[in-house]
């Protein structure tokens, strides 16, 4: 059923009269004319019974008209709702985020809530690699992890931060040096995150193409514990550069893993098909909240 035909008829009949319809509209009254027989010659039997310049309303008609109106307002509705989500005041947006990578967003939540307070937010937590199966599975629209993401899922990433890794060690451990080679690597006791964990499976990468294979003492999946293990003299901890800031560094030792360096690279990431109004919008104010510091070279923890 043509939906200007039903809007025409509806106003006929609700103003009572073809001619101020017609200007209701801003059309002619043979325009007015014209949809209503079509609208009748659609449905296969008169809707209005003319005499002169008054009609009636037959009974397919009449119930033309009442479910007409309730067409109609919900198309009005659905209009409101369009342009309501387009403006971002209304929505919902499901983020999937690591553990690791969430207290680099707090400014990013609080800035999204304040400028967009109507949007529902949810993060989901998980491991890097799972969020990514998620978004690929379509069950989260957009996720973070850490790069290279899994070949394999067809994911679309794009870069958002990129961080030094430092390796942690008791006292003593890197003779007061602020850089470590990643071949001083091949023969010393690391403690690292579990295996499900993007960082590790970054840091293993790194450590193939480099023909080392690491010798792992212990494995976690809290980062400040396998701190807590490298204080204790059980090896060293890889961490990126934002958790370094974090720690008391008293009773430890800290160097930046360098010749090569293994970057720290946190990614948006989405399966490439649609994106929401509201996903756009995360993604523009990572830029803006993140983009320009995230892009210097990182500093120098105090030593």
């Amino acid at each position: 059923m043509d939906i200007r035909s039903l809007r025409y008829f509806v106003e006929t009949v609700r103003l009572n009269s073809f001619t101020q319809a017609a200007a209701s509209l801003q059309v002619t009254q043979s325009t007015i004319s014209k949809m209503i027989r079509q609208l009748e010659d659609e449905i296969g039997e008169p809707l209005l019974m003319r005499e002169s310049r008054q009609f009636v309303l037959t009974d397919t008609g009449r119930v033309v008209y009442e479910r007409g109106q309730d067409v109609l307002g919900a198309m009005r509705r659905l209009s409101a709702q369009v342009l309501e989500t387009q403006a971002l005041s209304r929505g919902a947006l499901h983020v999937g985020m690591p553990p690791m990578i969430n207290l680099l967003f707090t400014q990013v939540l609080k800035t999204f809530r304040t400028r967009y307070p109507h949007i529902s937010l949810t993060l989901h937590e998980d491991t890097g690699q799972e969020i990514e199966r998620q978004v690929a599975a379509g069950e989260l629209e957009i996720g973070m992890s850490i790069l290279p993401v899994d070949p394999e899922l067809d994911l679309v990433s794009v870069q958002v931060a990129s961080h030094a890794v430092w390796a942690v060690g008791e006292p003593g451990a890197f003779r007061n040096k602020n850089t470590i080679r990643l071949e001083a690597l091949r023969q010393t006791p690391l403690v690292l995150l579990k295996d499900d964990f993007a960082l590790t499976r970054r840091l293993r990468r790194e450590f193939r193409q480099a023909g080392i294979e690491p010798q792992i003492a212990a494995q976690s999946s809290q980062w400040d514990w396998t701190v807590s293990m490298a204080r204790a003299g059980m090896g060293l901890a890889l961490l990126p550069e934002p958790f370094i800031h974090r720690l008391n560094h008293e009773g430890l030792a800290l160097a930046r893993i360098s010749d090569p360096e293994i970057p720290w690279q946190v990614a948006h990431i989405w399966n490439g098909r649609y994106l929401s109004h509201a996903a756009k919008a995360w993604i523009d104010i990572c830029q803006d909240v993140l983009g320009g510091r995230w892009l210097e070279e990182p500093s120098q923890p105090d030593l």
